[in-house]
């Protein structure tokens, strides 16, 4: 009788799942440390006050002396790609429609949290001290601190995993405890092999390439502007392929905005960037203390202030992107 009690014991133990969420953690980090490689495809979606972006997201890593990463994101309303890459010359953004690429002067992916990259999610899950770890009906949900320094009211991470220990999704939270950013991952090979070349600009710059665009479809204006700041001037200025607006915002945080046509080359232009890459809206902007600069819909956009703080320029950006006044 005692023997079939321990087996029915044994039975219940191996159905609720062969590891209790310690053991659950600790595998999870000994399998992502020990990782060569992993390609990841998967759904971000990103909330910003009543409006939400979704991307087709294809991440490629390869671990080395020097850690190559591949991130293309597709918006899923107008297929608008970008592609982080990070290669044995730096960081770059390149968006192949446009025949753009940008080069960033920055750490990325160690200068703040990441969504979408896996060895990165475990780092943070390591940092943190008070991680907290449970046990669900599907299988385990661990939630830590994260650091977005360009965004500092996201402050935790909730990271969900089967019983096998598949990461499947992982949410960047607020402080109001609303979701602002979920990271669905649909698929995730470990240890795929890549070439160094599938990490080169010339090897992501392929595709059909858009037209200049002449003029600008339509002047954006940010829905959201500081307390007793306001529009003072709006000007217009023809180039010599295409269109530049200026508008100046005076009064307690006055800023400026450039909204001008992208001039489309056959080769690959490339810039230097002092930033970081940031997501805002559809598009990959720089941000850097004092300005933001992206590109969407054919259109580049440049806002600068030597008063307001980034979070507040983030504020104003994202206005930006999800309203256009027409001419």
């Amino acid at each position: 009788m005692k023997k079939c009690i321990f087996v029915v014991i044994c039975l219940f133990l191996i159905g609720c799942g062969k590891y209790n969420e310690k053991d659950a953690y600790k595998e999870l980090v000994k399998n992502v440390e020990n990782l060569k490689s992993y390609h990841i495809e998967g759904e971000l979606l990103i909330y910003s006050g009543e409006d939400s972006y979704n991307y087709d997201v294809d991440v490629a890593y390869k671990g080395g002396d020097c850690s190559f990463y591949r991130v293309s994101l597709i918006n899923k309303i107008n297929n608008h790609e970008q592609i982080i890459l990070k290669n044995d010359d730096g960081v770059y953004v390149l968006t192949p429609s446009l025949n753009k690429s940008f080069k960033f002067q920055s750490d990325w992916p160690y200068n703040n949290s990441q969504i979408y990259l896996l060895d990165m999610i475990v780092t943070d899950l390591k940092k943190d001290d008070s991680l907290k770890l449970e046990s669900t009906e599907d299988g385990y949900v661990f939630t830590s601190k994260v650091i977005y320094s360009n965004n500092s009211d996201l402050i935790k991470q909730k990271v969900y995993l089967n019983k096998d220990l598949d990461i499947t999704s992982v949410e960047v939270l607020n402080s109001d405890d609303k979701v602002h950013m979920k990271m669905s991952f649909n698929k995730i090979e470990l240890n795929k092999d890549y070439d160094n070349d599938y990490f080169l600009i010339n090897s992501n710059m392929s595709g059909e390439v858009s037209k200049t665009m002449e003029e600008l479809d339509a002047i954006a204006y940010p829905m959201y502007i500081p307390v007793n700041t306001y529009l003072t001037s709006q000007d217009k200025v023809s180039l010599d392929n295409g269109e530049r607006v200026i508008l100046t915002f005076d009064g307690d945080k006055p800023f400026m905005l450039v909204e001008e046509t992208i001039n489309v080359t056959d080769d690959v232009d490339t810039d230097i960037i002092y930033g970081d890459p940031y997501l805002i809206g559809d598009s990959i902007a720089s941000v850097t203390d004092y300005s933001i600069s992206w590109m969407s819909n054919g259109v580049e956009y440049y806002l600068v202030s030597d008063v307001m703080d980034y979070m507040e320029m983030i504020d104003v950006a994202e206005s930006i992107s999800v309203s256009a006044v027409a001419k």
